[in-house]
């Protein structure tokens, strides 16, 4: 959703996310205490002091002058903010709600005006929502060039540099995690510069599982990746669908396609790449991924109508015994643990080879930013201090959902329970660098190519061999016109 000095440390995030200026150069038991401490180490490495990100003055741009005091909500008189974001499934709904709730009761004179819209309608509708005459107050915006650098560039967001010193975000949340919602000051680059928002939630492509549907297949959940790609054939043959998949909304293919490629050995490139420093996409481990895409819907591994099926349409298939896996993202376990109870299991990708730490796509939820012309600015910057705040994160658990920063409900969450085994998995991928970026960060038009190119992988109208080449064709296009020289594969 995030150029990195040759000595960017590797980090919670991954490695060559830059570190700011002031600090340059689920199969085995839980080993929850060991991987607390592992985070707790990367994220104590990662802070900085409050108020600094090495580019222009704080308040620079946008709303005018800097903040300089903790602002006090009570005293804006009566205030309403206008909050637009995508937060509509249950666990994530229902901790927004009560956040929103507890917001407003302590601060009677304030009220939130909320308009919650699907992801995808959120990216159709934001550009022209917050350029209009009455743009909303506070947004969440998808980070990288097609929508945060975009709505940056055109003086669209405020920059929260001196609310980042006010709240100590710069110290409660590593760099590697706040270094994803920068954008450089002149709005070419993403990863570095000013602070454009700051996120809520944590989140990976993990698989979920039907313990059920695997009983039945006399299966047990994988322990590696080969587990799982032996599994299908069996659960075939059992008459059971393998994985659940719906790709009408199109973004899912890119989650499956990142985990595919993960696994064919791309991480460590596409990472590289999303950032701008990599060769591209011309290789091997690209190719491999849209060939197995390609052959788990000619073998039948994943549904025959997988282009025209829902994305929540699938979940719910899932949900109602219709396939073993389902490869999607954390968000996803509030709705279906209603719907499943014991029945569901979830881990991040199973290893290549069991022992070796686990790798997928991921990061943190879509940034919560402050408009350029919200109406108040300091009662914007306060709610989103309060929505991810460490009370915060224990409501999000509660309600099933993945904080960026786990707190004390975290901890007590029952061991072996699917809420635990995704927050494992978190504390894991972040200690062991296992997460890479969402690849539709990677130049503001590769979330339109990418996923309607992988409708095409899917249903046969192009080959691997085109994927990889229409992928490097619009990321050598990109990098030249930023660099002005095209990467060498």
């Amino acid at each position: 959703m995030r150029s990195v000095s040759p000595t960017a440390r590797a980090s919670v995030f991954g490695r060559g996310t830059t570190a700011p200026p002031c600090r340059r150069g689920l199969r085995a038991a839980r080993r929850t205490a060991a991987l607390a401490a592992a985070l707790a180490t990367a994220l104590l490495a990662g802070a900085c002091v409050p108020g600094t990100d090495g580019s222009a003055a704080p308040g620079a741009g946008g709303s005018g002058a800097a903040a300089s005091a903790v602002p006090d909500p009570a005293k804006a008189g009566k205030a309403t903010l206008t909050v637009w974001d995508q937060e509509i499934r249950g666990g994530q709904n229902e901790e927004l709600e009560r956040l929103n709730g507890e917001f407003e009761e302590k601060y009677p004179n304030v009220r939130i005006k909320r308009v919650a819209r699907s992801f995808s309608d959120l990216k159709t509708t934001l550009k022209l929502a917050i350029s209009g005459n009455k743009p909303p107050d506070v947004i969440q915006a998808n980070q990288g060039y097609p929508d945060m650098v975009a709505f940056v560039k055109a003086g669209l967001l405020r920059p929260l540099d001196d609310y980042a010193g006010i709240y100590a975000w710069n110290t409660r949340y590593p760099a590697t995690l706040l270094n994803l919602n920068r954008v450089s000051a002149d709005a070419r680059n993403f990863g570095t510069g000013r602070l454009y928002g700051i996120s809520q939630t944590g989140e990976y492509i993990g698989v979920y599982y039907n313990k059920d549907v695997l009983d039945d297949a006399g299966l047990e959940p994988p322990e590696t990746w080969q587990d799982l790609t032996d599994a299908l054939p069996e659960l075939k043959d059992e008459g059971h669908l393998p994985v659940q998949f719906g790709n009408l909304d199109k973004y899912p293919a890119i989650h499956s396609f990142g985990v595919l490629q993960n696994q064919a050995g791309g991480a460590e490139e596409s990472r590289e790449s999303v950032f701008g420093r990599g060769k591209g996409f011309d290789n091997d481990p690209t190719r491999e991924a849209a060939r197995t895409l390609a052959d788990w819907k000619k073998r039948g591994y994943i549904p025959g109508g997988a282009n025209g099926t829902g994305y929540d349409d699938a979940a719910k298939k899932f949900a109602d015994g219709e396939g073993a896996f389902l490869i999607t993202g954390t968000w996803q376990l509030a709705d279906l643990k209603k719907s499943m109870g014991g029945k569901l299991g979830f881990m991040p990708p199973p290893p290549a080879e069991e022992g070796r730490p686990p790798v997928t796509t991921g990061g943190q939820g879509l940034a919560w930013s402050v408009t350029s012309r919200a109406r108040h600015p300091e009662v914007a910057a306060a709610y989103l201090d309060f929505i991810t705040s460490a009370h915060a994160a224990d409501v999000m658990t509660e309600e099933g959902v993945l904080p960026a920063l786990p707190g004390k409900a975290a901890r007590r969450l029952p061991e072996g329970s699917v809420d635990a085994q995704m927050v494992d998995g978190w504390r894991q991928l972040n200690a062991d660098d296992g997460l890479v970026p969402y690849l539709d960060y990677t130049t503001p038009t590769f979330y339109d190519s990418l996923s309607a190119d992988l409708q095409g992988v899917i249903d046969g109208r192009i080959t691997p061999e085109e994927l990889s080449t229409r992928m490097q064709r619009s990321y050598a296009a990109f990098q030249e016109k930023q660099t002005g020289r095209k990467p060498k594969p």
